[in-house]
């Protein structure tokens, strides 16, 4: 059995929980061991690094530090070196952390006099952060998936979305290309699906654009989708909650603003490997999705119960007042 540390990141349990639940439904199947890392903090995601330097590493390097801690065979772990993370931004704060400690001696003496405060350090390079899809391709092998699937996506159209931020930088030189990765690709053939050629599969999706300029998300968003139509994809697989969450969650806006009528449910990966290995689509989180997956998931013979549907999009009682804005497509002044 192989084992690894997991930073599972703060939104297996909020909006990427069907990320969190597909990924427990494969571990066993596949003979993967994640033992989650004690007291582990959030990432900071993209914007502390923007605001102030030496306290977002340090909280970033807290994670390296009390992993490479709980590395230590005496507390169960094995001895294993490698830290898996699922999301695509903790991945590569995690990565860009142990990357600049070691690059940059003196951003990592700083971070480790903050870190003393706490009765940590980190000596940089002690770890191996890598992503999940690394680990599923790589490791466990794209043999070993084959041979674990049941029930074969064959017809289901899907597009490989990778997001910016998992393959570049690659401080390690872990990816096919930079611009054109195939992990993703190789994975889902090997699951049988009908992957099919997304030249876009390494764009942006805003990020928290949809927070800050709302329209230059829109249209982020919207040439993903509208490609992604026109190619005849059922579904978009990603490997990103940040990217499923705002394909997803803010497709409806996006068609609102420009008069569009797009219903393209974008699904993890690992929801698809858990349909794959025969798992009830309750097991791997479907239903959770916003633009439902149910008529997608139909052309593979996988029924999704109605009440599963969401009727639409999740909305907040309340929420900070955000700016008013002119629709593209109306023409006239619309509030979120």
């Amino acid at each position: 059995m192989n084992k690894y540390l997991l930073y599972p990141g703060c939104s297996m349990e909020s909006s990427g929980r069907a990320y969190g639940d597909s990924i427990k439904a494969i571990v066993e199947p596949l003979d993967l061991d994640f033992e989650e890392i004690n007291d582990w903090n959030c990432c900071g995601a993209t914007e502390y690094l923007g605001i102030n330097l030496i306290p977002a590493y340090s909280l970033i390097a807290r994670n390296l530090a009390l992993a490479a801690k709980q590395m230590n065979p005496v507390n169960g772990t094995g001895g294993t070196h490698t830290v898996v993370a699922p999301c695509s931004a903790c991945y590569l704060n995690l990565a860009k952390a142990d990357y600049y400690m070691q690059e940059r001696p003196s951003l990592g003496a700083k971070v480790n006099e903050a870190l003393n405060a706490g009765g940590l350090e980190y000596k940089a390079g002690t770890l191996d952060v890598r992503h999940l899809i690394d680990i599923l391709v790589y490791d466990v092998g794209l043999e070993k998936i084959r041979s674990k699937v049941v029930h074969p996506l064959n017809g289901l159209k899907v597009v490989p979305y990778m997001g910016c931020m998992l393959p570049r930088p690659d401080y390690q030189h872990r990816w096919t290309d930079h611009e054109h990765p195939t992990e993703l690709d190789d994975l889902l053939r090997a699951l049988g699906a009908d992957v099919i050629d997304y030249p876009l599969t390494t764009e942006c999706c805003g990020g928290h654009m949809t927070q800050i300029g709302p329209e230059t998300a829109f249209e982020l968003i919207r040439r993903l989708i509208s490609d992604a139509d026109e190619r005849g994809a059922h579904l978009m697989a990603t490997v990103c909650p940040m990217c499923q969450m705002n394909i997803d969650a803010y497709q409806h806006e996006t068609n609102q603003f420009f008069g569009t009528d797009y219903h393209m449910p974008v699904l993890f990966f690992t929801q698809l490997m858990g349909i794959a290995f025969g798992k009830h689509p309750d097991e791997v989180g479907i239903g959770l999705e916003l633009v439902s997956a149910r008529n997608a998931l139909a052309n593979i013979g996988i029924e999704v119960p109605v009440t599963q549907e969401p009727a639409a999009p999740r909305k907040k009682d309340e929420g900070l007042p955000m700016p008013r804005r002119w629709t593209k497509h109306e023409g006239k002044e619309a509030v979120r």
